[in-house]
Protein backbone atom coordinates (compact mmCIF):
# COMPACT_ATOMS: atom_id res chain seq x y z
CA UNK A 1 0.00 0.00 0.00
CA UNK A 2 1.45 3.60 -0.31
CA UNK A 3 2.55 5.71 2.18
CA UNK A 4 -0.05 8.27 1.37
CA UNK A 5 -2.86 6.43 1.44
CA UNK A 6 -3.18 6.73 5.26
CA UNK A 7 -4.43 10.39 5.63
CA UNK A 8 -5.80 12.57 8.88
CA UNK A 9 -8.34 14.95 8.77
CA UNK A 10 -8.11 17.59 11.43
CA UNK A 11 -11.19 19.05 13.23
CA UNK A 12 -12.02 21.74 16.03
CA UNK A 13 -15.32 22.99 17.25
CA UNK A 14 -16.31 25.27 20.10
CA UNK A 15 -18.06 23.34 23.31
CA UNK A 16 -18.55 26.37 25.18
CA UNK A 17 -21.61 26.55 27.77
CA UNK A 18 -24.20 29.27 27.57
CA UNK A 19 -24.50 31.44 30.69
CA UNK A 20 -26.61 29.95 33.33
CA UNK A 21 -25.46 26.25 32.19
CA UNK A 22 -24.24 24.47 35.34
CA UNK A 23 -20.75 23.98 35.84
CA UNK A 24 -19.01 20.44 37.42
CA UNK A 25 -22.60 18.57 37.57
CA UNK A 26 -24.24 21.49 39.38
CA UNK A 27 -22.06 21.56 42.76
CA UNK A 28 -20.26 24.85 42.24
CA UNK A 29 -21.25 28.37 40.37
CA UNK A 30 -22.83 28.13 37.15
CA UNK A 31 -21.67 29.93 34.21
CA UNK A 32 -21.15 33.83 34.59
CA UNK A 33 -19.18 34.67 32.23
CA UNK A 34 -16.37 33.23 30.27
CA UNK A 35 -12.93 33.85 30.16
CA UNK A 36 -11.80 31.57 27.32
CA UNK A 37 -14.04 29.23 25.30
CA UNK A 38 -13.89 25.51 25.39
CA UNK A 39 -12.82 23.62 22.31
CA UNK A 40 -13.21 19.69 21.13
CA UNK A 41 -9.74 19.14 19.07
CA UNK A 42 -9.39 15.41 17.01
CA UNK A 43 -8.94 14.14 13.97
CA UNK A 44 -10.06 11.56 12.05
CA UNK A 45 -7.81 8.72 10.73
CA UNK A 46 -8.15 7.19 7.45
CA UNK A 47 -6.20 4.55 5.25
CA UNK A 48 -6.19 1.77 8.37
CA UNK A 49 -8.92 -0.20 7.53
CA UNK A 50 -12.95 1.86 8.30
CA UNK A 51 -11.96 5.31 9.65
CA UNK A 52 -10.50 5.61 13.49
CA UNK A 53 -11.53 8.96 15.47
CA UNK A 54 -9.90 10.25 18.73
CA UNK A 55 -10.69 13.29 20.17
CA UNK A 56 -10.35 15.15 23.75
CA UNK A 57 -12.82 17.62 24.92
CA UNK A 58 -12.30 20.69 27.10
CA UNK A 59 -15.03 19.30 29.21
CA UNK A 60 -14.73 17.95 32.89
CA UNK A 61 -16.44 14.42 32.11
CA UNK A 62 -18.55 12.65 29.42
CA UNK A 63 -20.10 9.58 31.41
CA UNK A 64 -22.38 6.44 30.31
CA UNK A 65 -25.18 7.33 27.86
CA UNK A 66 -23.87 10.49 26.93
CA UNK A 67 -20.41 9.55 26.15
CA UNK A 68 -21.94 7.20 23.89
CA UNK A 69 -23.66 9.75 22.21
CA UNK A 70 -20.79 11.45 21.77
CA UNK A 71 -19.10 8.06 20.27
CA UNK A 72 -22.00 7.78 17.78
CA UNK A 73 -22.48 10.63 16.50
CA UNK A 74 -18.50 11.63 15.09
CA UNK A 75 -18.88 7.73 14.65
CA UNK A 76 -21.88 8.58 12.04
CA UNK A 77 -19.92 11.83 10.67
CA UNK A 78 -16.73 10.00 10.08
CA UNK A 79 -18.56 6.76 8.33
CA UNK A 80 -17.55 4.25 11.26
CA UNK A 81 -18.13 2.40 14.04
CA UNK A 82 -18.45 4.03 17.50
CA UNK A 83 -15.96 0.90 18.13
CA UNK A 84 -13.61 3.19 16.49
CA UNK A 85 -13.77 6.56 18.09
CA UNK A 86 -11.91 7.63 21.17
CA UNK A 87 -13.47 10.80 23.37
CA UNK A 88 -11.24 11.61 26.34
CA UNK A 89 -12.12 14.60 28.46
CA UNK A 90 -8.92 16.87 29.55
CA UNK A 91 -10.86 17.35 33.14
CA UNK A 92 -11.07 21.19 33.51
CA UNK A 93 -13.29 22.08 36.39
CA UNK A 94 -14.58 25.25 35.34
CA UNK A 95 -16.13 23.22 32.44
CA UNK A 96 -19.69 20.96 32.00
CA UNK A 97 -20.11 17.41 33.24
CA UNK A 98 -22.17 15.68 31.19
CA UNK A 99 -24.48 12.45 32.05
CA UNK A 100 -27.74 11.46 30.45
CA UNK A 101 -28.66 9.62 33.10
CA UNK A 102 -27.95 11.61 35.77
CA UNK A 103 -30.08 14.34 34.54
CA UNK A 104 -32.80 12.36 34.51
CA UNK A 105 -32.76 11.12 38.16
CA UNK A 106 -32.21 14.94 39.21
CA UNK A 107 -34.76 16.08 36.90
CA UNK A 108 -37.65 13.85 38.08
CA UNK A 109 -35.92 14.55 42.17
CA UNK A 110 -37.05 18.15 41.38
CA UNK A 111 -34.58 21.03 43.67
CA UNK A 112 -31.77 20.40 42.21
CA UNK A 113 -29.59 21.82 38.88
CA UNK A 114 -28.96 20.18 35.53
CA UNK A 115 -26.15 18.13 35.15
CA UNK A 116 -26.81 19.28 31.40
CA UNK A 117 -29.28 21.11 29.37
CA UNK A 118 -30.17 19.00 26.65
CA UNK A 119 -30.62 21.45 23.82
CA UNK A 120 -26.93 22.45 24.54
CA UNK A 121 -25.52 18.94 24.70
CA UNK A 122 -27.23 17.90 21.02
CA UNK A 123 -25.65 21.35 19.67
CA UNK A 124 -22.51 20.13 20.27
CA UNK A 125 -23.32 16.81 18.77
CA UNK A 126 -24.69 18.87 15.34
CA UNK A 127 -21.35 20.99 16.33
CA UNK A 128 -19.26 17.71 15.96
CA UNK A 129 -20.86 16.30 12.93
CA UNK A 130 -20.69 19.35 10.93
CA UNK A 131 -16.54 19.03 11.83
CA UNK A 132 -15.84 16.24 11.23
CA UNK A 133 -17.54 16.16 7.67
CA UNK A 134 -15.67 19.70 6.57
CA UNK A 135 -12.53 17.99 8.19
CA UNK A 136 -12.78 15.12 6.00
CA UNK A 137 -13.38 17.32 2.49
CA UNK A 138 -9.51 18.04 2.90
CA UNK A 139 -7.83 15.20 4.82
CA UNK A 140 -3.47 15.40 4.77
CA UNK A 141 -1.50 12.54 3.81
CA UNK A 142 0.46 10.85 7.03
CA UNK A 143 4.13 9.81 6.17
CA UNK A 144 5.87 9.89 9.20
CA UNK A 145 5.18 9.05 12.76
CA UNK A 146 7.42 10.89 15.90
CA UNK A 147 7.47 10.76 19.45
CA UNK A 148 9.11 12.64 22.08
CA UNK A 149 9.60 13.50 25.96
CA UNK A 150 10.28 15.71 28.51
CA UNK A 151 9.63 15.79 32.40
CA UNK A 152 7.49 18.74 33.62
CA UNK A 153 8.94 20.49 36.66
CA UNK A 154 6.88 21.06 39.84
CA UNK A 155 3.09 20.85 38.40
CA UNK A 156 2.18 17.34 39.14
CA UNK A 157 1.97 16.02 43.39
CA UNK A 158 0.41 13.04 44.37
CA UNK A 159 -2.67 13.98 46.35
CA UNK A 160 -2.34 11.06 48.78
CA UNK A 161 0.90 11.69 50.74
CA UNK A 162 0.01 12.65 54.11
CA UNK A 163 -0.54 9.02 55.77
CA UNK A 164 -0.17 7.26 58.81
CA UNK A 165 2.50 4.68 59.56
CA UNK A 166 -0.10 2.13 58.54
CA UNK A 167 -1.22 3.93 55.18
CA UNK A 168 -3.91 5.60 56.40
CA UNK A 169 -4.62 8.99 54.36
CA UNK A 170 -5.03 11.74 57.07
CA UNK A 171 -5.62 14.70 55.02
CA UNK A 172 -4.63 15.53 51.33
CA UNK A 173 -4.01 18.16 49.06
CA UNK A 174 -5.83 18.66 46.15
CA UNK A 175 -5.39 21.03 42.96
CA UNK A 176 -4.14 23.61 45.50
CA UNK A 177 -3.41 22.99 48.73
CA UNK A 178 -3.21 26.65 50.98
CA UNK A 179 -1.80 24.95 53.86
CA UNK A 180 2.17 25.24 54.03
CA UNK A 181 1.97 21.81 55.57
CA UNK A 182 0.76 20.07 52.67
CA UNK A 183 2.98 21.82 49.92
CA UNK A 184 5.74 20.84 51.74
CA UNK A 185 5.35 17.44 51.79
CA UNK A 186 7.30 15.18 48.83
CA UNK A 187 5.90 15.05 46.07
CA UNK A 188 4.78 11.67 46.10
CA UNK A 189 4.00 9.00 42.93
CA UNK A 190 3.48 10.97 39.71
CA UNK A 191 4.58 10.39 36.51
CA UNK A 192 6.93 13.28 35.77
CA UNK A 193 7.24 12.87 31.74
CA UNK A 194 4.56 14.51 29.26
CA UNK A 195 4.40 12.59 26.15
CA UNK A 196 4.29 14.11 22.75
CA UNK A 197 3.25 12.02 19.44
CA UNK A 198 3.39 13.72 16.00
CA UNK A 199 2.04 13.04 12.40
CA UNK A 200 3.85 14.21 9.54
CA UNK A 201 3.38 14.88 5.85
CA UNK A 202 6.66 14.88 4.70
CA UNK A 203 8.58 17.44 6.69
CA UNK A 204 5.28 19.30 7.72
CA UNK A 205 3.99 18.21 11.30
CA UNK A 206 0.09 18.11 11.00
CA UNK A 207 -1.09 16.63 14.25
CA UNK A 208 0.72 16.74 17.65
CA UNK A 209 -0.71 14.64 20.74
CA UNK A 210 0.11 16.00 23.91
CA UNK A 211 -0.05 13.62 27.35
CA UNK A 212 0.48 14.19 30.66
CA UNK A 213 -0.86 13.14 34.11
CA UNK A 214 -1.88 15.79 36.55
CA UNK A 215 -5.49 16.97 37.14
CA UNK A 216 -5.51 20.18 35.21
CA UNK A 217 -6.30 23.03 36.39
CA UNK A 218 -5.23 25.74 39.67
CA UNK A 219 -8.32 27.01 40.91
CA UNK A 220 -12.44 26.95 39.89
CA UNK A 221 -15.68 27.71 41.48
CA UNK A 222 -16.36 31.05 40.89
CA UNK A 223 -18.25 30.92 37.56
CA UNK A 224 -15.60 31.91 35.04
CA UNK A 225 -15.86 29.08 32.11
CA UNK A 226 -11.81 28.48 31.51
CA UNK A 227 -9.81 25.38 29.87
CA UNK A 228 -7.29 26.23 32.53
CA UNK A 229 -3.97 25.16 32.53
CA UNK A 230 -3.56 22.44 30.27
CA UNK A 231 -6.07 24.23 27.65
CA UNK A 232 -3.92 28.00 27.92
CA UNK A 233 -0.74 25.72 27.23
CA UNK A 234 -2.18 23.93 24.35
CA UNK A 235 -3.75 27.76 22.93
CA UNK A 236 -0.70 28.99 22.66
CA UNK A 237 1.17 26.43 21.04
CA UNK A 238 -1.14 25.75 19.03
CA UNK A 239 -1.12 29.40 18.37
CA UNK A 240 2.68 29.54 16.96
CA UNK A 241 1.99 26.53 14.82
CA UNK A 242 -1.40 27.27 13.55
CA UNK A 243 -0.62 24.68 10.48
CA UNK A 244 -0.71 22.09 12.96
CA UNK A 245 -3.20 20.79 15.22
CA UNK A 246 -2.33 20.31 18.77
CA UNK A 247 -4.23 18.32 21.07
CA UNK A 248 -3.41 17.56 25.28
CA UNK A 249 -5.02 14.87 26.99
CA UNK A 250 -4.80 14.32 30.53
CA UNK A 251 -3.12 10.73 31.66
CA UNK A 252 -3.96 9.01 34.63
CA UNK A 253 -4.66 11.74 37.30
CA UNK A 254 -6.86 10.27 40.17
CA UNK A 255 -4.41 10.75 42.65
CA UNK A 256 -2.21 13.32 40.98
CA UNK A 257 -2.71 17.25 41.24
CA UNK A 258 -0.86 20.47 41.21
CA UNK A 259 -1.43 21.42 45.34
CA UNK A 260 2.21 20.85 46.30
CA UNK A 261 2.85 23.65 43.47
CA UNK A 262 0.13 25.72 44.28
CA UNK A 263 -1.62 27.97 47.00
CA UNK A 264 -4.37 28.24 45.32
CA UNK A 265 -3.91 31.92 44.30
CA UNK A 266 -5.23 32.91 40.76
CA UNK A 267 -1.21 33.99 39.37
CA UNK A 268 -0.59 30.39 39.52
CA UNK A 269 -2.82 29.63 36.79
CA UNK A 270 -0.74 31.58 34.82
CA UNK A 271 2.88 29.64 36.68
CA UNK A 272 1.63 26.66 35.89
CA UNK A 273 0.18 26.74 32.48
CA UNK A 274 4.07 28.00 31.56
CA UNK A 275 5.62 24.94 32.95
CA UNK A 276 2.75 22.87 31.02
CA UNK A 277 3.81 24.45 27.96
CA UNK A 278 7.45 24.45 28.27
CA UNK A 279 7.16 20.86 28.94
CA UNK A 280 5.20 20.26 25.81
CA UNK A 281 7.91 22.70 23.61
CA UNK A 282 10.72 20.20 25.23
CA UNK A 283 8.98 16.47 24.33
CA UNK A 284 8.22 18.56 20.45
CA UNK A 285 12.43 19.20 20.50
CA UNK A 286 13.12 15.43 20.76
CA UNK A 287 10.85 14.88 18.05
CA UNK A 288 12.64 12.49 14.91
CA UNK A 289 10.19 11.29 12.22
CA UNK A 290 10.47 7.71 10.75
CA UNK A 291 8.21 6.37 7.97
CA UNK A 292 5.22 4.64 9.11
CA UNK A 293 5.10 1.18 9.05
CA UNK A 294 2.27 -0.40 10.23
CA UNK A 295 -1.09 1.09 12.24
CA UNK A 296 -3.44 -0.87 14.12
CA UNK A 297 -6.60 -0.54 16.08
CA UNK A 298 -8.35 -2.64 18.97
CA UNK A 299 -10.90 -1.95 21.38
CA UNK A 300 -11.95 -3.79 24.60
CA UNK A 301 -15.39 -3.59 25.91
CA UNK A 302 -15.16 -4.27 29.42
CA UNK A 303 -17.91 -5.25 31.33
CA UNK A 304 -19.29 -2.75 34.22
CA UNK A 305 -17.19 -3.44 37.32
CA UNK A 306 -19.39 -4.63 40.09
CA UNK A 307 -20.73 -1.13 42.14
CA UNK A 308 -19.23 -0.61 45.73
CA UNK A 309 -21.05 -3.46 48.02
CA UNK A 310 -22.89 -1.00 50.44
CA UNK A 311 -24.39 0.73 47.44
CA UNK A 312 -27.97 0.56 47.73
CA UNK A 313 -30.45 1.67 44.43
CA UNK A 314 -33.11 1.87 47.41
CA UNK A 315 -31.15 3.77 49.70
CA UNK A 316 -29.40 6.17 46.75
CA UNK A 317 -32.62 7.07 45.71
CA UNK A 318 -34.14 7.68 48.91
CA UNK A 319 -31.34 9.92 49.53
CA UNK A 320 -31.80 11.93 46.05
CA UNK A 321 -35.54 12.16 46.66
CA UNK A 322 -34.55 13.67 50.48
CA UNK A 323 -34.98 17.58 50.03
CA UNK A 324 -33.28 17.82 53.72
CA UNK A 325 -29.79 16.58 52.23
CA UNK A 326 -27.17 18.84 51.29
CA UNK A 327 -26.97 19.48 46.87
CA UNK A 328 -23.76 17.96 46.89
CA UNK A 329 -24.77 14.50 48.82
CA UNK A 330 -28.24 14.34 46.46
CA UNK A 331 -26.18 14.71 43.20
CA UNK A 332 -23.69 12.39 43.92
CA UNK A 333 -25.91 10.07 44.85
CA UNK A 334 -27.57 10.53 41.67
CA UNK A 335 -24.24 9.65 39.80
CA UNK A 336 -23.45 7.00 41.79
CA UNK A 337 -27.51 5.66 40.87
CA UNK A 338 -26.62 6.09 37.83
CA UNK A 339 -23.97 3.63 37.63
CA UNK A 340 -25.39 0.92 40.00
CA UNK A 341 -28.11 1.00 37.14
CA UNK A 342 -25.58 0.91 34.34
CA UNK A 343 -23.86 -2.27 36.33
CA UNK A 344 -27.58 -3.79 36.41
CA UNK A 345 -27.82 -3.51 32.40
CA UNK A 346 -24.33 -4.81 31.61
CA UNK A 347 -23.37 -1.94 29.54
CA UNK A 348 -19.35 -2.01 28.99
CA UNK A 349 -17.06 0.14 28.82
CA UNK A 350 -15.15 0.98 25.62
CA UNK A 351 -11.43 0.75 26.08
CA UNK A 352 -9.14 1.84 23.31
CA UNK A 353 -5.44 1.93 21.48
CA UNK A 354 -3.94 2.53 18.54
CA UNK A 355 -0.45 1.12 17.16
CA UNK A 356 1.65 2.95 15.24
CA UNK A 357 5.03 1.46 14.42
CA UNK A 358 6.61 0.99 18.24
CA UNK A 359 4.21 4.04 19.41
CA UNK A 360 0.63 3.11 21.56
CA UNK A 361 -1.81 5.44 22.15
CA UNK A 362 -4.06 4.13 24.36
CA UNK A 363 -7.49 5.45 25.61
CA UNK A 364 -8.92 4.39 29.07
CA UNK A 365 -11.94 5.43 31.07
CA UNK A 366 -12.65 7.68 34.45
CA UNK A 367 -10.26 9.08 36.81
CA UNK A 368 -7.78 6.49 36.68
CA UNK A 369 -4.69 6.58 39.68
CA UNK A 370 -1.55 7.29 38.39
CA UNK A 371 -0.42 3.45 38.91
CA UNK A 372 -2.26 2.67 36.03
CA UNK A 373 -0.56 4.67 34.00
CA UNK A 374 2.93 3.58 35.08
CA UNK A 375 1.80 -0.43 34.61
CA UNK A 376 1.00 0.26 31.05
CA UNK A 377 4.15 1.10 30.28
CA UNK A 378 5.67 -1.87 32.56
CA UNK A 379 3.27 -3.98 30.47
CA UNK A 380 5.19 -2.60 27.16
CA UNK A 381 8.87 -1.52 27.51
CA UNK A 382 9.67 -1.93 23.97
CA UNK A 383 7.28 0.94 22.74
CA UNK A 384 6.55 4.49 24.06
CA UNK A 385 3.09 4.10 25.69
CA UNK A 386 1.12 7.22 26.26
CA UNK A 387 -2.19 7.24 28.37
CA UNK A 388 -5.34 8.96 27.74
CA UNK A 389 -7.57 8.53 30.55
CA UNK A 390 -11.20 10.41 31.21
CA UNK A 391 -12.80 8.64 28.73
CA UNK A 392 -16.03 6.97 29.96
CA UNK A 393 -16.78 8.55 33.31
CA UNK A 394 -19.25 6.28 34.79
CA UNK A 395 -17.44 4.58 37.09
CA UNK A 396 -15.76 8.05 38.84
CA UNK A 397 -12.49 7.22 40.49
CA UNK A 398 -10.77 4.12 39.78
CA UNK A 399 -8.38 3.23 42.45
CA UNK A 400 -5.99 0.52 42.70
CA UNK A 401 -7.43 -2.13 45.15
CA UNK A 402 -4.16 -1.55 47.55
CA UNK A 403 -5.79 1.76 48.22
CA UNK A 404 -9.34 1.00 49.09
CA UNK A 405 -9.93 1.07 52.86
CA UNK A 406 -6.86 3.72 53.25
CA UNK A 407 -9.22 6.34 53.29
CA UNK A 408 -9.00 9.60 51.54
CA UNK A 409 -11.85 11.27 49.12
CA UNK A 410 -10.80 9.61 46.08
CA UNK A 411 -11.58 6.00 47.34
CA UNK A 412 -14.63 6.93 49.01
CA UNK A 413 -16.29 7.93 46.49
CA UNK A 414 -15.21 5.56 43.67
CA UNK A 415 -18.30 3.82 42.33
CA UNK A 416 -16.71 0.54 41.74
CA UNK A 417 -15.55 -2.52 44.21
CA UNK A 418 -11.72 -3.14 44.13
CA UNK A 419 -12.40 -5.59 41.75
CA UNK A 420 -12.12 -3.04 38.89
CA UNK A 421 -8.46 -3.29 39.29
CA UNK A 422 -7.98 -6.74 38.39
CA UNK A 423 -10.43 -6.56 35.49
CA UNK A 424 -8.75 -3.12 34.05
CA UNK A 425 -5.27 -4.24 34.02
CA UNK A 426 -6.57 -7.25 31.91
CA UNK A 427 -8.45 -4.57 29.41
CA UNK A 428 -4.66 -2.77 29.32
CA UNK A 429 -2.98 -5.95 28.80
CA UNK A 430 -5.06 -7.11 25.88
CA UNK A 431 -4.91 -3.38 23.98
CA UNK A 432 -0.88 -3.67 24.85
CA UNK A 433 0.08 -6.55 23.41
CA UNK A 434 2.71 -6.91 20.80
CA UNK A 435 1.71 -6.62 17.38
CA UNK A 436 -0.30 -9.38 15.51
CA UNK A 437 -0.35 -10.33 12.25
CA UNK A 438 -3.81 -8.26 11.66
CA UNK A 439 -1.53 -5.12 11.31
CA UNK A 440 -2.29 -3.18 8.36
CA UNK A 441 1.16 -2.37 6.67
CA UNK A 442 2.17 0.55 5.33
Amino acid sequence: MAEAELQLAPFRFDVTPPLGHSICGGWIPSVASVSDPLDCVGFVLLGAGEPIVICAVDWLALLNRAHLAWRQALAEAAGTHAARVAVQCVHQHSAPLACLDTQAIVAAAGGLEDVIRLDFFEECLRRGREAVAAALAAPRPVTRLAHGQAKVDKVASNRRVYRDDNGIVLGQRASSAPDEFMRGLPEGLIDPWLKTVAFYDGDDKIAACHYYATHPQSHYGDGIVNSDTAGLARKRRQAEEPHCLHLYFTGCAGNVAAGKYNDGAPEYRDVLTQRIYDGIVAAEAGLHPAPVAAVEWRTVELPPPPAREEFSTRALQALIDDSENTVIDRARSAFMLSWCRRVQEGTPLALSSLHVNDVVLLHLPGECFVEYQLRAQSLRPDAFVAVAAYGDDGPWYIPVKEEYGKGGYETEVAFCSPAVDDMLTAAMSELLASRCEGDQEF
